[in-house]
């Protein structure tokens, strides 16, 4: 989610999972020796917690069958400090533990002021570690317009639709990257397949 604290709502939850391009189970790579072939078991993401520094952990593209890093960028997720390494403490804390569904992807996500716009990887709900606490409408993201643009600069504030700096890699519990780097991302995924799940590692 965004790097504000932000009160949910039923039309705001709505709005997004709108627009999301459902991914399919076995996305068809490139031929050619580098691309990861049915026999290698195809891609999966791979977010890697860094416990001193949430905000500047990584999210990897894998190779499944041989475990080769095909990109590796730096990532954030939570708020920061003791409550943002919960992640059972919802809006604030980072991705539970475990292995998530992609459920979609989109270059052109429309989550207006209060959401989350362009470039967008959707991820399965997760029931933390207590057994009770649901984190719910989660992505892997960044913070641009729909259409992947940056918008102006607002001194003074920190704008949804721009990245303002390293601050913006704290989020309500989603995992966020840089602009250029999501965009590289979805390029890695299109070249060697579209991974199928997402594992959070301690």
């Amino acid at each position: 989610m965004g790097t504000r604290i932000r009160t949910a709502s039923l039309a705001a939850t709505a709005a997004l999972t709108a627009g999301l391009t459902t991914a399919p189970a076995h996305a068809a790579g490139p031929t050619g020796p580098t691309a990861p072939s049915a026999r290698d078991g195809g891609t999966h993401l791979l977010f890697d917690k860094n416990h001193r520094d949430p905000a500047d952990s990584r999210v990897r593209l894998v190779q499944s069958g041989t475990g080769k890093v095909l990109a590796d960028y730096r990532a954030g997720s939570g708020q920061g400090g003791t409550a943002g390494r919960d992640e059972c403490a919802r809006n604030k804390g980072w991705l539970p533990d475990g292995t998530y569904r992609i459920l979609g992807h989109t270059t052109r996500k429309k989550g207006g002021r209060d959401g989350i716009n362009g470039y967008a990887i959707r991820l399965a709900d997760k029931t933390c570690r207590d057994g009770r606490t649901r984190r719910t409408a989660l992505f892997l993201h960044s913070e641009m317009r729909s259409d992947g643009t940056q918008g102006i600069a607002v001194p003074g504030r920190d704008s949804p639709f721009r990245w303002d700096g390293d601050s913006d890699y704290h989020s309500l519990g989603c995992v966020k990257l840089a602009p250029a780097d999501v965009k590289h991302l979805f390029a890695a995924a299109e070249r060697y397949g579209w991974p199928a799940t997402l594992k959070v590692v301690k």
